[in-house]
């Protein structure tokens, strides 16, 4: 009589790889690159939605958060998320962004806020809820941040309301949603493979 010994579980490591660290990098500064577009097209988008309502601008912001759902999806490591937003910031600032230092300090704040997400799921959930979430925490990170350094503490609690549900709509939407799906389709062309998300992707 002969009995089939189960197949062997892989355990998830929390330690970064040289892999999951060049990627996260290329993340990063491919995120830098979209934010360097996304702060003229989407400083006009924030503009005129200020025109029309104050706090309405955050609808514009969620593409300035996308990096730290990116680096949670992609490399599912503890740390990604911050590192590949605070790098995309980095990036941003030193190709002219118009908000200079305080791009930095708003990587830091995004990229905590969406780590902070993926911490309380264990890194071991990716689904769109939880993109969604983590797009929402970097939101609330941001609006946090705001209020001292562009003097938002001082506006009424209208603006503050408002801005803050546009910020998490667009978060949830923006960075959120569309992060899930570019992850998606970064899985489906292959060149996830040699990651949780590729291989989870492929089944």
């Amino acid at each position: 009589m002969t009995t089939t010994a189960p197949a062997p579980t892989r355990t998830r490591s929390s330690r970064w790889r040289v892999v999951d660290i060049v990627v996260a990098a290329v993340l990063g500064v491919a995120t830098g690159l979209l934010f360097v577009v996304w702060n003229g097209v989407g400083y006009v988008w924030f503009s005129a939605m200020e025109a029309l309502t104050p706090g309405f601008g955050g609808l514009a912001a969620g593409i300035w958060l996308i990096g730290g759902v990116l680096g949670g999806l992609i490399i599912r490591k503890p740390g990604a998320a911050l590192f590949v937003e605070l790098l995309a910031a980095s990036v941003s600032m030193l190709l002219g962004s118009q908000w200079s230092i305080e791009t930095v300090y708003s990587g830091i704040a995004q990229g905590l806020g969406a780590e902070l997400v993926f911490l309380l799921f264990a890194y071991r959930r990716f689904g769109l809820p939880v993109a969604m979430l983590a797009g929402v925490g970097a939101a609330v990170a941001a609006w946090t941040l705001e209020l001292f350094t562009s003097g938002n503490l001082a506006k009424g609690a209208e603006f503050l309301g408002i801005y803050l549900g546009c910020l998490v709509v667009s978060g949830a939407l923006l960075a959120g949603l569309v992060g899930w799906l570019l992850t998606r389709a970064l899985a489906a062309t292959g060149v996830l493979d040699r990651f949780a998300s590729g291989r989870s992707r492929s089944r």
